[in-house]
């Protein structure tokens, strides 16, 4: 069975389940830590089958994955001597991670911000940010402020656009990332010249 059709059939599952928000938030959490395909691929179906509740889903969302955020920076922090370098060969690269450690070091909130909103797996960040003990709370805010534009700006095309939302995301997703990262860009830009 195609990956489309197994989506399309785990969705229409999960529109009919009383355990709607909480397989959202659990599913969001797996995107995050350990399954790097973006989550808007099953939520915009789910949010228009369940519009009451689009912005619980939203919430629910933006919810696992900061918690999803969390238990990678706390697995960088506490366990990367351990596990890190398995994680790295398994997953990524080493040049991967040390760029990121080097945009860390260099401009670490801007930086988790622009990676929270673009759909490229999130994991090498936390664990870069976990690793070089970046802080917490810098960490999660910029995870927050990323991932509630994705999951919020999904419900908002939704909720404006009604049965017409799908065709408009999948028209304009390319365009909107790349707007909205290059918003982010600036401001961080303008941050660096300012301070």
């Amino acid at each position: 069975m195609p990956l489309r059709k197994k989506i399309e059939k785990k969705t229409q599952k999960l529109v009919e389940s009383k355990h709607i928000l909480k397989s959202i938030t659990l599913a969001s959490f797996l995107e995050s830590t350990i399954v790097p395909i973006p989550l808007e691929a099953m939520m915009a179906p789910l949010m228009q089958a369940r519009r009451e509740s689009l912005w619980k889903i939203a919430l629910m969302a933006t919810i696992g994955c900061v918690i999803g955020a969390g238990f990678g920076y706390a697995l960088g922090y506490y366990l990367f001597d351990a596990v890190g370098q398995w994680l790295i060969d398994t997953f990524f690269s080493q040049q991967q991670f040390n760029n990121v450690k080097q945009h860390m070091q260099n401009q670490g909130f801007w930086f988790v911000m622009t990676l929270g909103l673009v759909p490229i797996p999130f994991q090498i960040a936390m664990l870069a940010a976990g690793a070089m003990q970046y802080s917490l709370t810098l960490f999660l805010l910029a995870t927050v402020i990323a991932r509630s534009l994705r999951y919020f700006g999904l419900a908002a095309v939704v909720y404006y656009a009604g049965d017409k939302a799908e065709e408009l995301i999948k028209r304009y997703k390319m365009k909107a990332v790349i707007a909205v990262t290059l918003v982010v860009i600036v401001l961080w830009w303008l941050s660096n010249v300012f301070s």
